[in-house]
């Protein structure tokens, strides 16, 4: 005899959480794999499946124990190795670079505009020495307290790709917003709202 619908629903409705599972947790042991070892495995596929089930595989990422940001690190990661021959190709005129306000020193006298704060280069911060070495390659940078003033400039310029430079949800969510444009990025090596730090080395070596 044939199930009743209803129970044939249930039991899809099971089958399909089971089948999504498998696949999320394979997704986070390829993420290992990366993390770990630097192999990249169906980077593709993997940043697929990341775009759609981002909340539900870090859920999952945390019942297995994994560190808080392991899900933002592969897909930062994964786009970094994907991206970065493309960024390389385009000229640095049609590039932007995105800085957290949180860089700046704590006797910053930057004035904060419609662009974002506007450097004096004083010294005192990694902000001026990137921005001594980018903006003379052609790069356009911008150092902006938040989200609405990246989605504001990126209105209102021509671009090609983005470099950006934030901590881990913040770089994973603005990364995979900006996917159509190759976008590279850089965690800070310390974080928290006033004073981070960042690698200026490792800025330094995308551009």
């Amino acid at each position: 005899m044939f199930e009743p619908l209803p129970y044939f629903i249930g039991e899809l409705f099971i089958l399909m959480i089971m089948i999504l599972a498998i696949v999320f947790i394979i997704v986070i042991v390829l993420g290992n794999i990366l993390l770990k070892k630097g192999i990249l495995i169906f980077p593709k596929f993997q940043l697929f499946l990341l775009d759609i089930f981002y909340s539900p595989i870090k859920t999952i990422s945390k019942l297995l124990k994994q560190d808080d940001y392991f899900i933002d690190k592969i897909s930062i990661e994964t786009r970094n190795r994907i991206n970065q021959k493309k960024f390389d190709s385009i000229p640095p005129e049609k590039k932007l670079i995105f800085l957290p306000h949180c860089l700046r020193h704590r006797e910053c006298k930057a004035d904060l505009g419609e662009q974002g704060l506007t450097c004096t280069q004083c010294g005192k911060c990694s902000i001026g020495v990137i921005k001594n070495k980018a903006e003379p390659l052609g790069y356009r940078i911008y150092i902006v307290p938040g989200g609405s003033f990246v989605k504001k400039i990126l209105k209102e310029n021509k671009f090609k790709s983005v470099l950006g430079i934030a901590c881990y949800e913040d770089l994973s969510q603005t990364m995979t917003l900006l996917s159509d444009f190759y976008p590279v990025g850089v965690l800070l090596k310390k974080t928290g709202c006033f004073e981070t730090k960042v690698d200026v080395k490792e800025v330094l070596d995308k551009l």
